[in-house]
């Protein structure tokens, strides 16, 4: 697989910070991906649809996974990377590795959600029959800005009242 240099990853995150915020726009937590081929061309890409569809599997990057798998015509993805603007959750982790994805990208660490920051090291586990290599912080700043902005807007909208004694 030939390595994307960072001009090449740094675009790629710019196109799937547009898919979150399109998804914020629909009221999704405002998380977008895309999959890129060893060329740096874009298979597929998508923002978070858990809202609008009902559906808790409703991650960007099960959606680009499933998007992709489609276009080639296998499920296998080991020539690709995944480049999503917030750390995995251990659900997408799993399904990265499912499809033998061959590096994934990420800008926003999730320290209360990411399977990484978690210690969930699925992509390197040994007892795992694939691995593939993580690059994260790509754009971080933006990517932490678009969603403390989605939630900062969202618990403006609730009013805390403190219960009378």
């Amino acid at each position: 697989m030939k390595p994307l240099n960072m001009r090449d990853l740094e675009w790629a995150m710019g196109e799937a910070l547009m898919e979150a915020e399109e998804a914020g726009k629909r009221d999704e937590v405002p998380i977008g991906a895309c999959l890129v081929d060893s060329q740096g061309k874009i298979i597929s890409k998508a923002g978070n649809n858990k809202e609008q569809t009902k559906n808790p599997t409703g991650h960007a990057e099960i959606a680009v996974i499933s998007q992709a798998c489609e276009t080639i015509g296998d499920w296998r993805l080991t020539d690709y990377t995944v480049v999503v603007t917030l750390e995995p959750c251990l659900m997408c982790m799993g399904a990265l590795w499912q499809a033998r994805i061959g590096r994934l990208v990420f800008g926003a660490y999730d320290p209360k959600g990411g399977a990484l920051s978690l210690s969930y090291d699925v992509h390197q586990d040994k007892r795992l029959n694939h691995s593939f290599p993580v690059v994260g912080g790509v754009r971080h700043y933006e990517c932490s800005r678009l969603l403390s902005q989605f939630f900062k807007q969202k618990r403006s909208q609730y009013k805390y009242k403190h219960p009378e004694y």
